[in-house]
């Protein structure tokens, strides 16, 4: 079976790929407890500087996979409450690794996708990408609630509020990446910048890396993320009649015929 997240060393860089491209590299239990140990792997490694994180195929990744909820039937908050935990403690996995990160992001960069970009020092993006949250029209809500610390509040709302997705030049102008490339120039813009930070003493890098962390904690990230984790098991669990509708199209004919009647509801607005 191929590996759902790869992992490789270069010198003094770390790259943990997602490898799922025929799903999009949707994000499901498999990967997850994966893509935690290779974080863990690379924090621990005192010969890693700098951690990418990559993915393979057109898509950074579309999500979390909705086929494992549909799958195992979690429908309650208290079933749905362990889930996003677990979700939730993977994001911030990669948000506390004591090394600097930079997310590799082509295609679509979308609700857990976008967090676990988001979760990293920095973003490169190539110019065919894709961000957002759509979660709410699915019924659901984002699970690492790291937005409103990058984005700011105003935006923030909107984008959660609709769903929408924006492209790489707006996701530049509001400081969710940090800069755009070519596609065929993105691997090779990020190992450049990579290799700019790498001649710091490991040190140094960790103790800049927690005091940035520490910034943002102090204005209340972490506690932000976990009173989101509660309220996302109420919201997923809320088992509303179009939650109801869109379980029971997936269930009988599939999960594309579910997003398909999802998008018929918002007005096709697919980009």
């Amino acid at each position: 079976m191929t590996d759902v997240v790869l992992y490789e060393t270069s010198g003094p860089l770390a790259t943990i790929t997602l490898n799922r491209p025929d799903k999009l590299n949707a994000l499901n239990t498999e990967v997850l407890l994966e893509f935690d140990k290779r974080i863990a792997q690379a924090g621990a490694d005192d010969s890693i500087k700098v951690v990418l994180v990559t993915a393979q195929g057109r898509a950074f990744s579309a999500g979390f996979d909705m086929n494992d909820e549909i799958e195992d039937g979690t429908e309650t908050p208290l079933e749905w409450l362990p889930v996003l935990r677990r979700d939730a403690d993977v994001t911030m996995a990669l948000w506390a690794c004591p090394k600097p990160t930079i997310a590799v992001v082509q295609g679509y960069c979308l609700a857990g996708g976008c967090e676990i970009a988001m979760a990293c020092d920095i973003v490169v993006a190539a110019d065919n990408a894709q961000f957002g949250e759509p979660e709410i029209q699915y019924g659901s809500g984002p699970v690492t609630l790291l937005m409103p610390f990058i984005l700011g509040q105003k935006k923030t709302n909107e984008l959660l509020f609709t769903g929408d997705k924006i492209d790489a030049e707006e996701a530049l102008s509001l400081g969710l990446i940090n800069k755009i490339v070519p596609l065929d120039e993105l691997d090779s813009a990020a190992r450049e910048l990579a290799m700019r930070i790498a001649p710091t003493p490991l040190p140094i890098l960790r103790l800049t890396k927690q005091a940035l962390n520490r910034a943002y904690e102090a204005k209340g990230l972490r506690n932000a993320v976990n009173a989101n984790v509660d309220i996302s098991a109420l919201l997923n669990g809320a088992n509303t009649p179009e939650q109801q509708e869109f379980d029971k199209v997936a269930a009988e004919r599939g999960l594309k015929a579910a997003l398909d009647w999802r998008d018929e509801r918002y007005g096709a607005r697919k980009s």
